[in-house]
């Protein structure tokens, strides 16, 4: 009976906390108003990379109240990148990126995260995006970006794009509302994965900057305001 009651209350403590989180948005926000925020707790996001640009990605959607979340990168932690991927502390340098970066999002917030920590692959990639609306590019390669295209492409799924080198960054919105996809501009696969790599300096706020902005993108899209 203890047991019972502790759980009823620690389930109501959670509904509690939703509850004025939406209020506090709704007022907040007019624009997005009460079915717009119930599609943000609806919906499911899955990011790919979960390093510079995903860091701010998961922080701002979780904050936000994204209702499920995917993390994927099968990287792990390293001190070099520190200064850029916010969601990592030096105690977990060798751990892997995604589990580290679910433990530190459930504890912050209440929405269910899932973690990948694996590579997105022509095996898995789905299995996995299809259980999920949105997609976010937080890669750093050209090959991975393709294949999250084609996948969404072939899914009728809507892939929110992001890129960053030195200084600069690109994001875009492909496969949304029928507009074009990632291959509209850049047809040329193989000429793409022919590039030789950029210089691998990036200056820590560029990502932030980038990656902040790609979340936007998606809040637009779930909550249905703005251009």
């Amino acid at each position: 009976i203890t047991v019972v009651k502790k759980f009823n209350h620690l389930s109501e403590t959670i509904k509690s906390t939703l509850d004025n989180r939406k209020d506090t948005t709704v007022k907040s926000f007019p624009e997005l108003g009460e079915e717009g925020q119930q599609r943000i707790q609806r919906a499911k996001v899955l990011i790919v990379g979960v390093g510079g640009l995903g860091s701010p990605v998961s922080l701002y959607l979780t904050g936000a109240g994204v209702g499920t979340i995917g993390l994927m990168d099968d990287d792990v932690v390293s001190i070099s990148n520190l200064q850029r991927q916010i969601l990592y502390s030096e105690a977990e340098v060798g751990m892997p990126k995604a589990i580290q970066a679910k433990k530190r999002l459930e504890a912050e917030q209440l929405q269910q995260i899932n973690a990948y920590p694996n590579r997105l692959t022509t095996e898995n990639a789905a299995g996995i995006i299809s259980q999920y609306d949105i997609v976010v590019d937080g890669c750093d390669n050209f090959a991975t970006r393709y294949l999250i295209n084609d996948t969404c492409v072939q899914l009728g799924k809507i892939y929110v794009y992001g890129a960053i080198r030195a200084f600069d960054g690109q994001v875009s919105v492909f496969n949304y509302q029928g507009g074009p996809d990632y291959r509209h501009f850049f047809p040329d696969e193989d000429e793409m994965l022919s590039m030789p790599h950029p210089p691998k300096g990036v200056l820590g706020v560029t990502p932030g900057i980038v990656g902040c902005t790609e979340a936007t993108e998606v809040l637009k899209i779930i909550g249905g305001y703005g251009e």
